[in-house]
């Protein structure tokens, strides 16, 4: 199993910016691929982003492109996910996720390819 735990999120006024964290343990040498999604109040969790642990590849949801930044330190299993120029539209919870699977663009976007889980950290931005 793996454990993820999410940290970072807070409140932030339009145009600041945050960084997530995520943090793996367990049988972290079996993941492959890692992502982040979010879900806002009433609505179904998307994608944002995603990056593959071996050679870093990287997808990002069009709401985000060029504003968020997804990255990894395989060191220390954790998973970042920077966030720029924040609106208030990408309040959310964001989740972190992760796969055994090894990265392939058209998979990452896809919320089955995920069993593992963290429990989300919400980030809230005020106009």
């Amino acid at each position: 199993q793996v454990q993820l735990v999410e940290s970072g999120g807070g409140l932030v006024q339009a145009g600041g910016s945050l960084r997530l964290s995520c943090a793996a343990s367990g049988r972290t040498f079996a993941m492959y691929t890692m992502a982040w999604f979010r879900q806002a109040p009433g609505k179904e969790r998307e994608f944002v982003a995603a990056i593959s642990l071996i050679v870093g590849s990287t997808t990002y949801a069009d709401t985000v492109k060029g504003r968020f930044t997804i990255s990894r330190d395989n060191a220390k299993n954790t998973e970042y996910l920077q966030m720029n120029n924040l609106k208030p539209e990408d309040t959310a919870v964001y989740y972190c996720a992760a796969s055994n699977r090894l990265y392939q663009t058209m998979h990452a976007p896809v919320e089955n390819e995920y069993p593992y889980w963290g429990q989300g950290t919400q980030v809230t931005v005020s106009s």
